[in-house]
């Protein structure tokens, strides 16, 4: 009977440890989402020429366009991306592709107008030469801000 309680209370320590671990490639992902938030906040156009893959695509609101349509919005503050704040992300790995998910609230302004937002974000990275590269950025937009109907 001891054995068994004990076998009891192991299961219930290991099996939640099992289920929330997070990978150390899937940390290395949600830590380069994180940074692109804050480049694409700062304008650093500069950082994010190299991390945006010269094939990336870029989903909004108003339609979608490719890398150097996007720079040139972030560069000339046709999107300000001011503050991404993070409620939920999720990362997934396949071969050489991440695709990473988050919900999140963005505060932007938008052509001079300050804008608040819910969002679910989808973001996919490609490894290229060892170098994780950002291939999608999608915005989704949430009818709630929990992101629940």
């Amino acid at each position: 009977m001891k054995s068994i309680i004990i076998g009891f209370v192991l299961f219930l320590i290991v099996v939640p440890l099992t289920f929330a671990q997070t990978t150390e490639l899937q940390k290395e992902i949600i830590q380069l989402s994180k940074n692109k938030w804050d480049w694409m906040s700062e304008k650093k156009v500069d950082i994010l020429e190299t991390f945006f893959h010269e094939k990336s695509v870029f989903v909004h609101m108003g339609g979608s366009w490719g890398k150097e349509r996007e720079l040139n919005i972030i560069q000339s503050g046709g999107i300000w991306y001011k503050k991404a704040e993070i409620h939920e992300v999720s990362v997934e790995v396949i071969d050489n592709t991440a695709i990473l998910l988050n919900r999140i609230t963005l505060l932007a302004e938008v052509g001079g107008n300050e804008v608040k937002n819910p969002f679910m974000v989808t973001e996919i990275y490609v490894n290229c030469n060892d170098s994780w590269k950002l291939g999608s950025l999608s915005f989704t937009k949430l009818l709630t801000p929990n992101g629940n109907n």
